[in-house]
């Protein structure tokens, strides 16, 4: 096998990040690394927010965003399917009842095992019920519509957008604080997150949507991945700290290797 001139340099640098994250990821899971992420105020609040929920004795509703399991919206729905899974233990352990609305169809079976399986793992397979997890519309507009009209007819006290979103972002977001609802959206999304500012009470950006997953659980893999990239980015910046310099210098050294 040959490697297309062009990108030998892109190959190896593939390789070795594969390598330095799989290394780190096995140094935490061995409780040889600690891993320590920064507070962020808002998966902090998903506690609070399902609490509230209890408290008023409203549901509490969750929305794994407009992405799909597969194509280029996939990583933004595997993350929030992750907060999902938390949110649902916190669920059972306050006893609040959960809405869950899905967009794609091929998000619906997997939110509901994965509900239904985090019932079962907190004792409480009695709590998941067959309307838990609703099936809206693949439609854009419709979903958005679904959803409103849910949160009004169910009165929801707290609600948890997570993953991609498109312009339905401001509807349904303006519609829960109409409600009073508390609400936080965790998102990717660079266009809607200006709406989900001025609409929520919690608003979790960029990055912060993937590494959720692992804030969440604690689970030492997950966090030494998360501490593996950052490894990686160390390295990228110190490349193009080198570049910039010997650029300037009047060698194209670096920029040769990465054409390599």
């Amino acid at each position: 096998m040959k490697i297309i001139p062009g990108n030998i340099f892109g190959f190896w640098l593939f390789v070795v990040a594969s390598a330095v994250i799989v290394y780190v990821m096995n140094l935490s899971e061995k409780g040889k690394l600690k891993v320590t992420l920064r507070p962020i105020a808002g998966l902090d609040a998903l506690e609070e927010a399902v609490g509230r929920a209890t408290e008023m004795g409203r549901p509490v509703h969750f929305s794994p965003g407009l992405g799909d399991i597969i194509g280029t919206s996939a990583p933004d729905t595997l993350a929030a399917l992750q907060i999902l899974s938390y949110v649902t233990d916190l669920s059972a352990k306050y006893d609040a009842r959960l809405l869950v609305t899905i967009r794609m169809p091929n998000v619906f079976p997997l939110a509901q095992e994965l509900v239904r399986t985090a019932y079962s793992m907190a004792n409480k397979p009695q709590s998941y019920k067959e309307d838990t997890v609703r099936y809206v519309s693949s439609d854009q507009d419709a979903y958005a519509a679904g959803v409103i009209g849910l949160m009004h007819q169910e009165k929801v006290a707290s609600s948890i957008l997570a993953g991609l979103y498109m312009g339905e972002a401001l509807l349904i977001a303006e519609s829960g604080a109409s409600l009073g609802t508390m609400q936080v959206a965790i998102t990717a999304s660079i266009t809607q997150i200006p709406f989900f500012v001025a609409a929520c009470d919690y608003t979790i950006i960029g990055e912060e949507l993937y590494a959720a997953g692992a804030y969440v659980s604690g689970n030492k893999a997950r966090l030494g991945a998360i501490a593996g990239q950052d490894c990686i980015k160390l390295a990228v910046m110190a490349i193009i700290v080198l570049g910039t310099i010997v650029t300037s210098l009047g060698s194209n050294f670096v920029q040769d290797l990465l054409t390599k």
